[in-house]
């Protein structure tokens, strides 16, 4: 995608111009990444853009390299164990359509792995992007929650914002790679450079807030925490040390601000109440999310093959609201030991890049702390289908194979010549000409 692209044109402005083809595909990117997060209907125009794009980019010769070999493996081993699984869904037209999604979405997080791999600095294209989708899909939630205009509530669910998603558990996780980069760039960055942060920032924030999510709560405490101490343990100055700290405790002071002014609203202050429980009452009923949990692992135990797409709520009220457990009823023990592999082997392989020094290594950061939210909601909800976690997951293989490329060709991590080679006696000097002056 770096070759030129001879544009005939009728009119004088574009007559003999050359448009570059990468500069195409990178637009055509960012437009995909800021479809993401539009998805109030199925198929969303993000599927369709996204099928394009893959058909496209594959045409023109678009790259797999081996470094990101584990993703593609486990995630094909993934979609066979759900594939297999299918004849035993008894809506076999929607379990079909249920897994042929999920292969499209797996597919696209191998299309982002590929094309990061290619060229990393596309890590630029994607952030500006995800932030731009997020800060508009944010405005509309918080829009939505306070019914601004007639016909907002279209984006808010059961009294709280979704934004342009169907589920609020989705919409707030959504945000928060965008909140984590903005937050570091406050961390790291020059106050003159904190203009548009500090406007982009509180909206994301309260869009994650107002999503009343539990899980999205607990997702933007864990992850801003550890992007907070990667920054602090990568920073060896003493005087920015102090900064930091400092950072820390005004963010401190102005999250509680914000929840103090939220709070003081009395619809705001109604749904926290209900929605700030730690167990509601579906969580501990008689055949509530926890009580399933248990019975659904006894039951996936006993089918080696899954009980097949969406059927786990024709035998109990709700789905899984387990993405582990998910992955054995759903997609069989193939897909049970694939996901939680793919999920550790992500971790730790995105893990080792922490503390080097590549212009990425911001990103990478910031993709590992909400990759490790996401791995630990995923305890009490499903997010196998959660398009912005392949995103992610693509993502975090792109920069793996990028760092793993880039110590390659300088050498790091390689062993000497003389470790690869057995001694050997020396051998007799031969005779040489005299030095020539």
């Amino acid at each position: 995608m770096s070759q030129s692209l001879t544009v005939p044109a009728s009119d004088g402005l574009l007559r003999g111009r050359l448009v570059p083809v990468s500069r195409l595909g990178d637009a055509a990117l960012w437009l995909a990444v800021f479809l993401g997060g539009f998805v109030i209907a199925e198929p969303a125009p993000y599927e369709l853009l996204m099928a394009v794009l893959l058909a496209v980019w594959l045409f023109a010769g678009l790259k797999f390299r081996r470094e990101i070999g584990p993703l593609i493996v486990l995630l094909l081993m993934f979609m066979a164990g759900g594939i297999m699984a299918v004849p035993f869904a008894r809506d076999l037209p929607s379990g079909t359509m249920h897994m042929a999604v999920s292969a499209f979405l797996a597919a696209t997080a191998m299309f982002y792995a590929a094309l990061i791999t290619e060229r990393p600095d596309r890590i630029h294209i994607i952030e500006r992007a995800y932030i731009a989708s997020a800060f508009f899909c944010a405005i509309l939630g918080i829009v939505g929650f306070f019914n601004l205009f007639p016909g907002a509530e279209v984006f808010t669910l059961n009294d709280r914002a979704k934004g342009t998603f169907q589920d609020p558990n989705v919409f707030g996780p959504f945000l928060l790679l965008p909140a984590l980069l903005l937050m570091r760039r406050v961390m790291t960055g020059p106050m003159r450079t904190w203009g548009a942060t500090l406007i982009v920032l509180p909206v994301l924030i309260l869009g994650v807030f107002l999503s009343f999510s539990r899980g999205a709560w607990g997702m933007l405490a864990v992850a801003g925490l550890i992007v907070y101490l990667l920054v602090l343990i990568n920073e060896q100055r003493a005087d920015r040390r102090l900064r930091l700290v400092l950072l820390a405790v005004g963010g401190v002071v102005a999250v509680m601000a914000l929840l103090l002014v939220a709070l003081s609203i009395d619809q705001v202050a109604d749904m926290f109440e209900q929605r700030a429980k730690l167990v509601q009452p579906y969580d501990g009923a008689r055949l509530g999310r926890f009580a399933r949990y248990s019975l659904g692992f006894e039951m996936a135990m006993e089918r080696p093959l899954g009980l097949g797409p969406l059927e786990f709520n024709k035998y109990f009220p709700e789905d899984e609201h387990n993405v582990y457990m998910k992955a054995f009823t759903a997609y069989g023990w193939l897909g049970g030991i694939a996901w939680p592999v793919l999920m550790i082997w992500t971790l730790v392989a995105l893990g080792r890049q922490m503390f080097r020094n590549h212009p990425w290594s911001y990103f990478a950061q910031c993709l590992f702390a909400v990759l490790i939210a996401h791995i630990l909601v995923g305890i009490v909800i499903d997010i196998d289908r959660w398009r912005h976690l392949y995103l992610l997951l693509g993502l975090s293989w792109g920069l793996i194979a990028a760092s793993r490329l880039s110590d390659r060709r300088l050498g790091i991590g390689l062993k000497p010549a003389s470790a690869a080679v057995p001694a050997r006696a020396p051998a007799a000097p031969a005779a040489r000409a005299p030095a020539r002056p």
